[in-house]
């Protein structure tokens, strides 16, 4: 309420409210704030301030033991912020969105069962005000990092100075720091963050996401440096024993202060974890056949292995478990993804023409067995897709300067990939794509594409891995019956990275995770400051003023009715653009465990949660 209608009012109002009222903390603009254990993006969070334990964890869960993790890739670097390694940091140190946050935590806890929620953790409290012009924290006085220092404003302060301005760490840190004009200490444990006009409401929660560094470990120099040096943070493990490239063990911290903390109860289970990194996913797999000394879980993303590969004795006798677990977040994005920064993908036409030529029904039927769903929207399987829903009054009233970028197709929701005969040469597809080429100037002549330009029509695919090949092969054949030659270019991980950073390809095969609570971050995947950002997300180049205030009408959606309109929007836009060839998504999430490996029986919004498995030792 702003201060002059409150002046109006109090006369009326009796003493004991008048100065209870009163009591409260004002806003920078005069409007009342409110002193939280959480904060939800739209709305109020689900759970009150009282509570024992998030829903989708086991409070009563038995400690110990040991798990080991598989994943693909490798890894050089141990620093959490920095991306100047030519791979990758390893994993579970920081913002691993299956493993947890093992070694640095961020200022507040992410409820998996909500959409974009947050409750106490290192900051036990959050306030801001109605138009979020500021947030504060404050800080649990007993939160410590692993060598015993106190968790103090100064090392948040300390962590903002050094990720507001270094070029070389993860760019969205930057990116929200530069909405905030001035950053203060607020008493003995508060931490302010006041706003400038950049500022949008999701703001707040993307400060609570912020990982807190310990003053003096990091410089302006080092703060961007790769380096393979257990570092000290504030997490459940602390690093024990570091393999480049092959694996990562993790110790559990004895003396970790967040253990009884609501947010933390039932989580971090094991005394140890080991990740294990595998070049090729067929050694991964019989990794996890061999169980206890190598792997005791495998994430399925191959329906062939799904539905063919269990006939071994663990999996006959029950030793191994295959569960499938609902999930209400929308599909990953997985896709072929055209880089318009390069001729021809620039052209929209063009765009359109070879995503006509991917063959999913034949590559469905051929290589995975039938059990995939084909993608048509960028956040399919959830109430976000704009696929089967003509646009609302709001969406057309946020469109309207852009019309000229949305298809009539995507405005009505009936914009979706073609059906094909399944036959890997549907001629009526090839037709279409045909005379889309021919409209935009392109010819066959000798039996190749030919631009405007007199050139072949000719680019790689870049893959990392056997499977994205084996797609990428089946496209291929089908673009060579019109003319147009791919070729397919399978590299080993460090180089894969390598391009993808420095957008150093034509196509290339890759994928984002589904989120109900798309924002921010969108910048860095479709956003135009991405577009020529080294290691951003936008690998697909875009650059649309269209894109961009979509994004805007996101972060500054008040309620949640707005907010699906303009992510709808946005999705129209997305899909119009021709962007990528939409590939398929499993809706539901399949995983195979060894039986001593168990889980609460309560799966959260976004599907099952690692952190809160545990090792039970009754049924080795």
């Amino acid at each position: 309420m702003p201060l002059r209608s409150l002046v109006r009012i109090l006369p009326r109002l009796a003493a004991p409210v008048v100065l209870s009222l009163l009591a409260l903390p004002l806003g920078p603009g005069g409007a009342w704030a409110q002193v939280s254990h959480g904060i939800a993006m739209q709305g109020e969070p689900k759970l009150g301030p009282g509570f024992d334990h998030f829903p989708y964890a086991n409070p009563d869960a038995p400690k110990g033991g040991r798990m080991v993790y598989g994943v693909f890739g490798d890894f050089d670097n141990l620093n959490p912020v920095s991306v100047r390694g030519a791979l990758t940091t390893a994993r579970g140190i920081f913002a691993d969105s299956e493993f947890g946050n093992l070694v640095f935590e961020p200022l507040m806890q992410r409820s998996a069962d909500e959409p974009f929620t947050f409750y106490g953790l290192i900051a036990k409290t959050i306030e801001t005000d109605p138009d979020r012009t500021f947030v504060e924290f404050q800080l649990d006085p007993s939160a410590r990092f692993s060598d015993g220092r106190p968790i103090r404003p100064e090392d948040v302060l300390a962590t903002v100075d050094l990720l507001r301005t270094q070029g070389s760490v993860r760019p969205q840190y930057s990116n929200w720091l530069s909405k905030v004009a001035s950053v203060e200490k607020r008493g003995e444990h508060g931490v302010r963050f006041t706003f400038n006009e950049k500022a949008d409401r999701e703001l707040p929660l993307l400060l609570a996401g912020l990982p807190v560094l310990p003053e003096g470990e990091f410089d302006a120099k080092t703060i961007a440096d790769t380096t393979l040096k257990p570092l000290v943070g504030s997490g459940p493990y602390l690093i024990d024993r570091v393999e480049p490239g092959q694996r990562i063990t993790y110790r559990r911290n004895p003396n970790y202060w967040a253990k009884d903390l609501p947010t933390k109860r039932g989580m971090d289970n094991y005394d140890e974890i080991t990740v294990e990194y595998y070049r090729d996913q067929n050694a991964q797999f019989e990794a996890f056949k061999k169980g206890l000394s190598y792997l005791y879980i495998y994430q399925q993303p191959n329906p062939r292995h799904w539905l063919t590969a269990y006939d071994f004795p663990a999996a006959k006798d029950g030793r191994i478990v295959k569960e499938v677990f609902k999930t209400g977040r929308p599909a990953n994005l997985n896709a072929f993804f055209f880089n318009t920064r390069r001729a021809p993908f620039e052209d929209a036409k063009v765009r359109e023409a070879l995503a006509l030529l991917f063959d999913f029904e034949w590559v469905n039927e051929n290589l995975f067995y039938g059990s995939y769903t084909r993608l048509s929207s960028f956040f399919d399987n959830s109430e976000l897709s704009s696929v089967g829903h003509p646009a609302d009054e709001t969406e057309r009233r946020l469109l309207a300067p852009y019309l000229a970028d949305v298809t009539p197709g995507a405005l009505e929701g009936t914009d979706k990939p073609p059906v094909s005969d399944g036959s890997g040469s549907d001629r009526a597809l090839m037709r279409e794509a045909i005379d889309l080429l021919r409209a935009d100037g392109y010819r066959i002549e000798d039996g190749r594409m030919v631009g405007p330009n007199g050139r072949p029509l000719r680019f790689e695919i870049l893959v990392q891995y056997s499977d994205q090949q084996k797609i990428a092969l089946a496209y291929a054949r089908t673009l060579a019956r019109v003319g147009i030659q791919a070729d397919v270019r399978q590299v080993d991980d460090a180089q894969y990275q390598k391009r993808k950073q420095s957008f150093d390809y034509d196509v290339i095969v890759s994928a984002f995770s589904g989120t109900l609570s798309p924002g921010a971050e969108q910048v860095n995947r479709w956003g135009s400051p991405a577009r020529d950002r080294p290691g951003s997300f936008n690998y697909a180049g875009v650059a649309s003023p269209a894109v961009d205030a979509m994004i805007r009408a996101m972060v500054t959606a008040h309620s949640r009715e707005d907010f699906v309109s303009a992510v709808r929007a946005y999705d129209r836009l997305l899909i119009s653009g021709h962007y990528v060839v939409p590939l398929y998504y499993i809706g539901d999430q399949w995983l195979a465990r060894w039986r001593f490996i168990q889980h609460p029986s309560v799966t959260p919004l976004t599907g099952f949660y690692l952190p809160s498995f545990w090792r039970d030792p009754k049924s080795e």
